[in-house]
């Protein structure tokens, strides 16, 4: 059910950028409960011109490494449960691909449950049609 998107500056190996969504869908799925194989994910890498970023917003020193993880799920989770996944995600990225947790930017969009089609043009999640 979560569509992770992931932002970064272009010039990353595969394998890193392989990691940086195997280590977000770990987070998900033992602070969010995914089940397994609820796994999309998108990566896009950009040209210095087209990533922009507060360098020093509230006091953090980011770098030309940022990782923006963007991550559409339904809105059922509590504060403790979001806490949990964005520390989950920057102790998975920090030792795999080796994201410092300055460089991990989360934001999460949270939906109502019918706003989902997972195929056969159907809302699984909304009951029956």
């Amino acid at each position: 059910m979560p569509l992770i998107r992931i932002a970064l500056r272009k010039g990353k190996p595969e394998a890193y950028r392989t990691a940086l969504t195997e280590g977000v869908y770990a987070a998900l799925r033992t602070t969010f409960d995914v089940p397994e194989d609820d796994r999309f994910a998108l990566v896009s890498a950009h040209e210095a011109c087209d990533f922009a970023y507060g360098a020093s917003y509230l006091g953090i020193a980011r770098s030309d490494d940022l990782v923006i993880v963007q991550i559409t799920c339904n809105d059922t989770r509590g504060l403790a449960q979001k806490r949990a996944l964005y520390r989950a995600i920057a102790e998975n990225l920090g030792r795999d691909p080796g994201v410092r947790p300055e460089d991990v930017f989360i934001n999460l969009v949270e939906v109502k449950a019918e706003n989902w089609s997972f195929g056969n043009g159907r809302a699984q999640y909304a009951g029956a049609d």
